[in-house]
């Protein structure tokens, strides 16, 4: 019986679907704990790919109960939709393998009308939200005026609700953003028929994993987003809503952390954002037109273009001890193959002082300058076996590792799980 938690190291986009799939094999369980729709999980599949916005990418595997916990917030539109899609795939979603905490918060459609009319207000001083009404509904979640699952199950509780924050958004729309007003009767009348789909896969999802913990069943928890991109401990205020950091997993999904046995951190051979934000290691030229073509560094959910940089190991130290992690995965390793030289940020400096941790200040982040070591590139193709990666390839996991003091664990050569070399499992005691 073994507790895993996925978490990223970077500004996410690192790769984490993939390890969760692989992962997922030994799960009973996989579980989502924060975030929203503005999350993307890639997956390959027998050349298929497969992306996810809100269902735990562990829904692939065969006989496996995916979970979505209290901490994530839900636009039922967008999940209905995933479920349609994995039916045409043959992926059969019904309650014995998917539940939906009733404690989960809902995305509203003034939410999204919110966000997007900010955002064009703010003009250039905007953040680079991807516009799903992420944060607006956890303003509500924070202000005690969300509307929960549970909610949607209960009619004229929610038709009463709804009236009295219709007529508080629609003034904020109209009076401040200068927006067109939302319909409480084309709300209520959607919402109410969500509810009606959804009701078969409410469920305490809590209780759920405390029972599968007494049953010694293997549960994994995907992290969505990055750590840097955490609401308290990230590049603020270019961060996401929730918090990304592995000890959300108690309170996103009710888990008690005394029961976690391992703590995964997913890091990209390289560093990708997506928005705005500070970002040391960016390459404006075209060897960050390079990686980005090479890695397909484009946003899953929005289809943005990712800022492409040298791997930032000072961002990735950070978060190992803001995590916990025990354990380091490396994805798009093969990325980086036939570059002749590579480079790794190893600290920053501002007014010629070396600084080992991220400055808080956004203003004195962008007025530092990176402390690169150079290490040398490979021309081989990488293979899926330790043994047969070229020496300055090991070179590089072997640094990383130094750096960090983490052993790594898994390496990924590849989208496809196949392109994987597992060098631990935290399912098994013994690899």
């Amino acid at each position: 019986m073994s507790q895993v938690v996925v978490v990223g190291m970077q500004w996410g986009d690192e790769g984490k679907g993939k390890i969760i799939d692989l992962l997922a094999e030994q799960a009973d369980i996989t579980v989502r704990f924060q975030g929203g729709n503005n999350a993307g999980h890639t997956i390959v599949v027998n050349g298929k790919k497969h992306i996810f916005h809100l269902i735990p990418s562990g829904i692939l595997r065969d006989g496996k109960m995916c979970c979505i916990g209290n901490g994530v917030v839900i636009d039922p539109e967008v999940l209905l939709g995933e479920i349609d899609r994995l039916k045409t795939y043959g992926i059969e979603i019904n309650p014995h393998k998917l539940c939906i905490s009733e404690r989960a918060h809902v995305i509203m459609p003034y939410h999204k009308r919110i966000d997007i009319a900010r955002e064009k207000k703010k003009g250039e001083k905007r953040i680079g939200t991807t516009g799903r009404g992420i944060g607006p509904c956890y303003e509500d979640k924070a202000a005690r005026t969300g509307f929960r699952i549970i909610d949607l199950l209960e009619k004229e509780t929610f038709l009463r609700k709804l009236e009295e924050r219709i007529e508080e958004k629609n003034f904020y729309l109209t009076q401040y953003l200068h927006d067109e007003p939302v319909s409480f009767k084309e709300i209520a009348d959607t919402y109410t028929k969500y509810g009606e789909i959804l009701k078969p896969y409410v469920g305490n999802v809590s209780q759920l994993l405390w029972q599968a913990r007494d049953k010694e069943r293997n549960i994994l928890f995907e992290g969505a987003q990055g750590t840097h991109l955490d609401i308290d401990h990230g590049t603020y205020p270019y961060v996401t809503s929730s918090n990304t950091i592995a000890g959300n997993v108690c309170g996103g999904a009710g888990f008690p952390i005394t029961a976690i046995n391992t703590i995964i951190g997913v890091c990209k051979a390289y560093t990708t954002r997506v928005g705005g934000g500070p970002f040391l290691t960016e390459l404006k030229g075209n060897l960050g037109d390079h990686l980005r073509e090479k890695g397909g560094e484009y946003g899953a959910t929005t289809g943005r273009p990712r800022r492409c940089g040298w791997l930032d190991l000072i961002a990735v130290k950070q978060s190992i001890c803001l995590n916990g992690v025990q354990e380091l995965a490396i994805t798009k390793l093969d990325v980086l193959t036939g570059l002749k030289e590579i480079k790794i940020c190893i600290g920053y400096q501002y007014n010629g002082k070396k600084m080992e941790f991220l400055p808080v200040e956004t203003d004195m982040f962008n007025k530092c300058d990176p402390i690169y070591e150079t290490l040398s590139g490979w021309e081989e193709e990488l293979q899926a076996d330790w043994n047969s990666l070229p020496k300055a390839a090991k070179d590089y996991l072997d640094y990383i590792n130094q750096f960090t003091g983490v052993p790594l664990s898994i390496i990924s050569i590849g989208p496809n799980r196949e392109q994987t070399i597992l060098l631990k499992n935290p399912f098994e005691k013994d690899v």
